[in-house]
Protein backbone atom coordinates (compact mmCIF):
# COMPACT_ATOMS: atom_id res chain seq x y z
CA UNK A 1 0.00 0.00 0.00
CA UNK A 2 3.01 2.65 0.85
CA UNK A 3 3.90 1.84 -2.91
CA UNK A 4 1.20 3.25 -4.39
CA UNK A 5 1.36 6.15 -2.22
CA UNK A 6 -1.47 5.43 0.23
CA UNK A 7 -0.52 7.04 3.63
CA UNK A 8 -2.07 6.64 7.17
CA UNK A 9 -1.07 8.49 10.08
CA UNK A 10 0.96 5.93 12.86
CA UNK A 11 -2.29 5.39 14.95
CA UNK A 12 -5.03 4.35 12.10
CA UNK A 13 -4.20 1.02 11.81
CA UNK A 14 -3.63 -1.57 14.33
CA UNK A 15 -0.88 -4.74 12.99
CA UNK A 16 -3.87 -6.92 11.68
CA UNK A 17 -5.76 -4.24 9.91
CA UNK A 18 -3.30 -4.27 6.80
CA UNK A 19 -3.76 -8.89 6.35
CA UNK A 20 -7.92 -8.05 6.88
CA UNK A 21 -7.38 -5.24 4.11
CA UNK A 22 -5.35 -7.30 1.49
CA UNK A 23 -7.49 -10.35 2.17
CA UNK A 24 -10.41 -8.45 1.17
CA UNK A 25 -8.65 -6.56 -1.74
CA UNK A 26 -8.31 -9.95 -2.80
CA UNK A 27 -11.89 -11.08 -2.43
CA UNK A 28 -12.86 -8.16 -4.18
CA UNK A 29 -10.45 -9.29 -7.25
CA UNK A 30 -11.52 -12.74 -7.63
CA UNK A 31 -15.49 -11.94 -7.39
CA UNK A 32 -14.56 -9.16 -9.77
CA UNK A 33 -13.26 -11.67 -12.12
CA UNK A 34 -16.48 -13.99 -11.77
CA UNK A 35 -18.19 -11.01 -13.10
CA UNK A 36 -16.03 -10.52 -16.43
CA UNK A 37 -16.49 -14.39 -16.63
CA UNK A 38 -20.09 -13.69 -16.56
CA UNK A 39 -19.59 -11.00 -19.09
CA UNK A 40 -18.11 -13.40 -21.00
CA UNK A 41 -20.33 -16.01 -21.39
CA UNK A 42 -22.61 -13.71 -23.29
CA UNK A 43 -19.51 -14.03 -26.25
CA UNK A 44 -19.12 -17.62 -25.74
CA UNK A 45 -20.21 -17.91 -29.63
CA UNK A 46 -17.24 -16.35 -29.98
CA UNK A 47 -14.92 -17.83 -27.33
CA UNK A 48 -15.41 -20.75 -24.90
CA UNK A 49 -12.73 -20.12 -23.01
CA UNK A 50 -11.77 -16.89 -22.32
CA UNK A 51 -8.53 -16.02 -20.32
CA UNK A 52 -6.71 -13.44 -18.23
CA UNK A 53 -4.24 -11.69 -20.45
CA UNK A 54 -3.11 -8.96 -18.15
CA UNK A 55 -3.98 -7.28 -14.99
CA UNK A 56 -3.29 -4.10 -13.71
CA UNK A 57 -3.52 -1.74 -10.66
CA UNK A 58 -4.27 2.06 -11.31
CA UNK A 59 -4.81 3.06 -7.52
CA UNK A 60 -4.74 6.68 -8.28
CA UNK A 61 -5.31 6.83 -12.06
CA UNK A 62 -9.31 7.40 -12.67
CA UNK A 63 -11.31 6.75 -14.91
CA UNK A 64 -13.87 9.99 -16.61
CA UNK A 65 -16.74 8.42 -15.64
CA UNK A 66 -15.06 8.02 -11.47
CA UNK A 67 -13.96 11.64 -11.88
CA UNK A 68 -17.45 13.26 -13.00
CA UNK A 69 -19.18 11.13 -10.07
CA UNK A 70 -16.99 12.81 -7.08
CA UNK A 71 -17.41 16.36 -8.75
CA UNK A 72 -21.24 15.06 -8.06
CA UNK A 73 -20.22 14.18 -4.76
CA UNK A 74 -19.63 10.38 -4.76
CA UNK A 75 -16.16 9.37 -3.58
CA UNK A 76 -13.41 8.34 -5.47
CA UNK A 77 -12.82 4.42 -5.57
CA UNK A 78 -10.18 3.21 -3.55
CA UNK A 79 -8.41 1.24 -6.03
CA UNK A 80 -9.08 0.32 -9.87
CA UNK A 81 -7.48 -2.39 -11.65
CA UNK A 82 -7.95 -3.04 -15.88
CA UNK A 83 -8.31 -6.35 -16.97
CA UNK A 84 -7.67 -7.47 -20.66
CA UNK A 85 -9.04 -11.03 -21.32
CA UNK A 86 -8.10 -13.11 -24.13
CA UNK A 87 -11.23 -14.24 -25.74
CA UNK A 88 -8.99 -16.69 -28.03
CA UNK A 89 -7.21 -14.43 -29.47
CA UNK A 90 -8.60 -11.20 -29.33
CA UNK A 91 -7.92 -8.66 -26.79
CA UNK A 92 -11.05 -7.44 -24.99
CA UNK A 93 -10.41 -4.31 -22.35
CA UNK A 94 -12.48 -4.81 -19.09
CA UNK A 95 -12.46 -1.94 -16.29
CA UNK A 96 -14.49 -1.78 -13.19
CA UNK A 97 -14.31 1.51 -11.57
Amino acid sequence: MLRKGWRWQDDALKPADMENIVRMHNINNELAWLEVLKWEALHAKECMNPRLASFGGKAKDFSPRAKIRSWLGYKLPFDRHDWLVDRCGKSVRCKFD
